[in-house]
């Protein structure tokens, strides 16, 4: 059984994810004001889900992207976290895309566009 979208916020990370919105990555700043704000479905930009801040969040769609940086492939311990917390989001019943390359691609097949 899915969740209602309020069921996934987390107050305790609100000022956290207000401050990682005004600090995008190029990368991020990219995808949010060149591609997501293009489609046909709201997207969400650093939304705390649960225990975590995913980079972007649909809810009607049931995505979720991470643009993970070089950090999180360096890092065996980054690794393990990263693929705990697919996990995580998964078991919501997310779909995660990640790969900025392959992403919009990912994205307009998962939306069926």
């Amino acid at each position: 059984m899915k969740l209602q979208e309020h069921n996934y916020s987390n107050a305790h990370l609100t000022k956290n994810s207000q401050k990682l919105r005004k600090e995008m990555t190029k990368e991020e700043k990219h995808l949010w004001y060149d591609f997501l704000n293009t489609l046909p479905v709201k997207f969400r930009r650093q939304k705390a889900v649960g225990k975590y801040i995913v980079d972007f969040y649909c809810y009607q769609a049931q995505i979720i992207i991470e643009l993970d940086g070089s950090q999180h492939y360096d890092n065996d311990e980054q690794i393990e976290k990263d693929k705990e917390r697919d996990e995580y989001l998964k078991s919501l019943g997310f779909t995660v895309l990640k790969n900025f390359r392959g992403v919009c691609d990912d994205i307009y097949n998962h939306l069926n566009l």
